[in-house]
């Protein structure tokens, strides 16, 4: 009878093994997922606003200076900190190129103030570009022509005209109390006029825009002196008056 209780339990223990490894195959199969690297996020791209970053003009001028009001719009860095440095040049073409700056001064440490540059010659025209104490140079404003005031004035008479041109005569005078070492007088025509002759000065220019220095022999003037020069112009209209600016 052992015999046989055994050989029923072998059988037995037989027929679960065997549903078991059905019941294994029958399972679903088992997957591996492969984690996908995320991708970085782009990092944003800084601009400036488009606002020039320094901007100025001149607010005053003496025979030997001229005072320039700045505003410093934006901050670095799209713009510069306090203090800047005002370079002064002897043309538009100089100050285009930032070549030989004739005169420097610094500002303050306002982010909008004034500055003076001295030591400047009477009757000059100037031009003036900005940039910072670390050498940084401002690209975009070139402010000018910012003149001193002259030692001289002067004043032009038409003294006789006809179908083809005028004669005129132009004085020179020292209104100051330092005397005028030599001087130029300049004026832009309004239409075809040309200098056929000129006696007391030497004419320069060109075009539309004349001018004319003093001679070797009346270029000094003491205070409240004068001097005088002619011209003989051609011209198929005679101007209703020129204004000439005295300088050097």
């Amino acid at each position: 009878m052992l015999r046989t209780l055994g050989a029923a339990l072998a059988a037995a223990l037989a027929l679960t093994g065997l549903a078991a490894s059905a019941g294994a195959d029958r399972s679903p199969a088992t997957t591996t997922t492969l984690a996908t690297a995320a991708t970085p996020a782009p990092t944003p791209t800084f601009a400036c606003p488009p606002a020039l970053p320094v901007s100025g003009q001149v607010t005053g001028a003496t025979t030997t200076s001229i005072t320039i009001t700045y505003w410093m719009v934006l901050s670095p860095p799209c713009g510069y900190d306090p203090p800047l440095v005002v370079s002064l040049f002897a043309s538009r073409e100089d100050a285009t190129g930032w070549r030989d700056p004739v005169a420097e001064a610094v500002t303050g440490p306002e982010r909008s103030g004034t500055v003076t540059i001295d030591g400047l010659a009477p009757g000059t025209a100037y031009w003036f570009r900005f940039g910072d104490t670390k050498g940084v140079r401002d690209p975009y404003v070139i402010g000018g022509p910012a003149r001193t005031l002259s030692l001289c004035s002067a004043t032009a008479t038409i003294d006789s005209r006809w179908g083809g041109g005028f004669v005129a005569t132009v004085t020179v005078r020292n209104g100051g109390t330092e005397p005028v070492p030599g001087w130029l007088v300049s004026w832009r025509w309004s239409g075809d006029e040309r200098i056929q002759s000129i006696w007391g000065g030497v004419a320069e220019g060109s075009g539309q825009d004349a001018a004319v220095r003093n001679a070797s022999w009346n270029g000094t003037l003491a205070p409240g002196a004068s001097a005088t020069f002619g011209m003989l112009v051609a011209s198929s209209a005679t101007p209703a008056a020129i204004t000439p600016v005295c300088g050097r």
